[in-house]
């Protein structure tokens, strides 16, 4: 660490005063997880990651999320995985293939705007334009949209609070992207904001619901909790009745081809619960 200070360490990680899907005020401890060994790793991030469980409503998130400046340390650097590139190609491009036909059977149309919210390495967006889509991707990390956008396909380095299409948009994608979102809540409900009235919401993310994840923990080999971007574990219930809250309903489960213990979920706009 070399002359940096705990002090100086926390600093870069603000803490969750309250549930950040329910606003409930109390959790239980359920262990702290090293993530120094990560690839993206870097001094003077925090070395550990606390996990708690929401009393209320069960959820999984990490005791905190990180600050502008401890974001801007982390999305200097990115997994060959994270950046349009050679991972889009072969396997990668089937996988994509396989969610976008699930997304046009639903639809039974490939015509529209697909937003990927957080597109990494292209793949499933590149796919989508392939299908038939106008792609927009969204991403924080600026070497990512700078190599998207030299293929010729529009991306922005910005947050989706901040986007504004000058029209509805018809798919909104978060391939792996929830779980990294200090508050999802806030996602959520923009893209309902901007979807049309019966648009679609895809969402992919680690399942701790699932047997597969209660083997790792068994086995003490679960990559999650070591995963130095991601401030929530989802739950398939508990991610079903979020997307309810903020107006979806989920129409399509599918188990993920691209991750270990991985969940896909395609769920529907309606009216938001009064």
């Amino acid at each position: 660490m070399s002359g940096t200070t705990t002090a100086a360490r926390v600093q870069l990680r603000i803490a969750f005063e309250r549930c950040p899907l329910c606003d409930h005020g109390e959790a239980d401890v359920l262990g702290t997880a090293s993530c120094a060994r990560h690839p993206l790793y870097r001094p003077p991030l925090p070395e550990a990651l606390r996990w708690l469980r929401c009393t209320a409503c069960g959820h999984v998130f990490a005791d905190g999320h990180f600050t502008d400046e401890a974001l801007a340390i982390l999305f200097a650097d990115a997994n060959s995985a994270q950046l349009p590139g050679a991972s889009v190609i072969g396997p990668q491009r089937l996988v994509s293939a396989r969610i976008v036909e699930r997304v046009v059977q639903l639809r039974a149309s490939s015509e529209g705007t697909w937003l990927d919210v957080g597109f990494g390495n292209g793949a499933l967006l590149t796919t989508a334009a392939e299908f038939g889509f106008t792609a927009i991707g969204l991403d924080l990390r600026a070497q990512a949209v700078h190599r998207l956008a030299s293929l010729g396909i529009e991306a922005h380095c910005i947050p989706l609070e901040r986007f504004a299409p000058p029209r509805p948009v018809n798919v909104i994608s978060f391939a792996d992207v929830l779980e990294h979102m200090p508050f999802p809540r806030v996602a959520l409900a923009r893209a309902h904001a901007l979807l049309e009235s019966d648009g679609l919401l895809f969402a992919s993310m680690p399942n701790l619901d699932c047997f597969e994840w209660q083997a790792l923990d068994v086995s003490g080999t679960n990559p999650y909790w070591g995963e130095i971007e991601h401030v929530h574990n989802f739950g398939r219930r508990r991610l079903h009745a979020l997307l309810r809250q903020h107006g979806f309903e989920p129409v399509s489960y599918a188990v993920s081809e691209r991750y270990v213990a991985g969940m896909e979920i395609i769920a529907r706009k309606g009216a938001v619960p009064a």
